[in-house]
């Protein structure tokens, strides 16, 4: 979020907290990329906020509820106040249970695994209308395709982006596996280690797809704990995942902190995982 508009997305979260009769005198923000993300002080909430042109957080709420109902390892929403998309300034707003991390060190592989398991079986009981991981794709095609959204991209490496993208796609599609409702980016930064255990956040990019669609996105020791992993088409979905994250950090919009030198770093990784097949970007 730009900074001219940080400020009132602040404004418009302590308001309605205040509204809802949760003091918010003090906000500090813990992240500040395509949504912000509060902690509301002293009421102690957690607050979401995007534009609301761009959000998608009704779904999110649904997804939270419903996962939470059946026991599964999400963050809940804040029991103090309605749970929808509240509205304000011109901002989405949710409110969620702010959890204080139990540790600082990263989940352990076994553990990741386990409750990114009891996510999917939970995940499987719900039939909720979302987008498939291929339209996540599509969205990174069209970006990789244009050079008013992507100018710093060389022509080689968007070349590059662009028949990984599409080659790895096909691949996956053509494999015909089972598929299931995803989170969709559970990678430990969408995971929070509380005193309650694992717990997933940031449910607005659930989707359709293999499971290994999301294995792609944890650590690579977690999948090797994670029951019945098709290893090849797992190979196949780190790479897709690879090349749609390179694309985001190309986009001019893009406000991930030092996101052009992980372009560049990754663009690397996609070659050298491509071997004797990738494109010479130098040439």
């Amino acid at each position: 979020m730009q900074a001219s508009e940080v400020a009132r997305a602040v404004a418009a979260a302590r308001s309605i907290a205040a509204s809802l009769n949760l003091t918010a005198d003090d906000a500090i923000v813990l992240q500040n990329s395509n949504k912000l993300t509060l902690r509301l002080l002293p009421c102690d909430v957690l607050a979401r906020v995007a534009p609301a042109a761009d959000h998608v957080a009704e779904l999110e709420v649904e997804l939270a509820q419903r996962l939470a109902e059946s026991g599964s390892p999400v963050a809940a929403l804040e029991p103090r106040a309605e749970p929808r998309v509240h509205e304000r300034d011109g901002f989405a707003v949710t409110l969620w249970t702010y959890y204080e991390q139990a540790t600082t060190q990263e989940a352990a592989p076994a553990d990741y695994a386990g409750a990114l398991e009891r996510l999917h079986a939970g995940m499987r009981k719900l039939e909720v209308p979302t987008p498939h991981f291929t339209d996540r794709v599509e969205q990174a095609q069209r970006l990789v395709a244009s050079r008013d959204r992507t100018p710093a991209l060389a022509e080689a490496d968007r070349e590059l982006l662009a028949a990984t993208l599409g080659d790895t796609r096909r691949a996956i599609v053509e494999r015909g596996t089972t598929e299931q409702l995803l989170h969709g980016e559970p990678h430990p930064g969408n995971v929070l280690a509380t005193k309650n255990g694992l717990l997933f956040i940031d449910l607005e990019t659930c989707c359709r797809g293999p499971v290994e669609f999301d294995l792609a996105h944890a650590p690579d020791e977690v999948a090797g704990h994670y029951p019945g992993v098709d290893r090849g088409l797992l190979r196949d979905c780190r790479l897709l995942v690879l090349a749609m994250i390179t694309t985001w950090r190309w986009d001019r919009d893009d406000q991930l902190p030092d996101g052009r030198r992980l372009g560049m770093e990754w663009l690397g990784q996609i070659r050298a995982a491509l071997g004797p097949n990738a494109q010479d970007t130098h040439g």
